[in-house]
């Protein structure tokens, strides 16, 4: 199977499927919110179904992007922003519910807004990419917001996942400073 040939630069549509995803994540995030705040199960399975569906577009679109050639500078500040859109949301509603700590939404809020202000603190620099833990954190941080919203879920399987996805979440963010203040220095790409 023959990989499409990447646009060139400057030449990528800003109407293409990487950036339909990120916008259709974004949409979804009020349909999330609703859902969970509305009461009762059937709500609670439309924010499930909303939040499930977004987390997917979440682990599409940058992967389409780069594949395909596709990466707009659209795409570069929508994606993060509806990825903190959405968990953000999705963890403010729970704790407002009484369902989750405050401390767990303020710790995965904190972390996020730090990655963020460190990523454009080294802008000039280089990027700080995604690592594999980064990534790791997402898919657990989005599996323990999905037990969370389950109406019949298992409280101690979503509080354990929910405890991993939060120790991750500080590991990386360690991790992601640090990576910046080499970057910083000019030791080279943090990659």
């Amino acid at each position: 199977m023959t990989q499409p040939a990447a646009s060139p630069p400057g030449k990528v549509s800003l109407y293409n499927i990487a950036n339909w995803l990120t916008v259709v994540r974004i949409v979804l995030v009020p349909v999330v919110v609703t859902g969970l705040l509305a009461g009762g199960t059937a709500w609670r399975l439309v924010a499930l179904a909303a939040f499930g569906v977004a987390s997917v577009t979440d682990l599409l679109d940058g992967r389409l992007a780069r594949s395909r050639g596709l990466v707009t500078d659209f795409g570069k500040i929508a994606d993060p922003v509806a990825d903190k859109a959405l968990t953000g949301a999705a963890l403010i509603c729970l704790s407002a519910l009484g369902e989750l700590s405050w401390w767990v939404t303020a710790v995965i809020m904190v972390r996020e807004l730090g990655v963020t202000l460190l990523r454009f603190w080294v802008i000039r620099r280089g990027v700080i990419a995604a690592s594999r833990g980064g990534k790791i954190k997402t898919v657990l941080q989005m599996l323990a917001i999905c037990l969370y919203m389950l109406p019949w879920g298992n409280a101690i399987a979503r509080d354990v996942v929910m405890a991993v996805a939060v120790a991750v979440t500080i590991a990386t963010g360690f991790d992601y400073m640090l990576r910046a203040m080499r970057l910083r220095r000019g030791e080279g790409a943090a990659q």
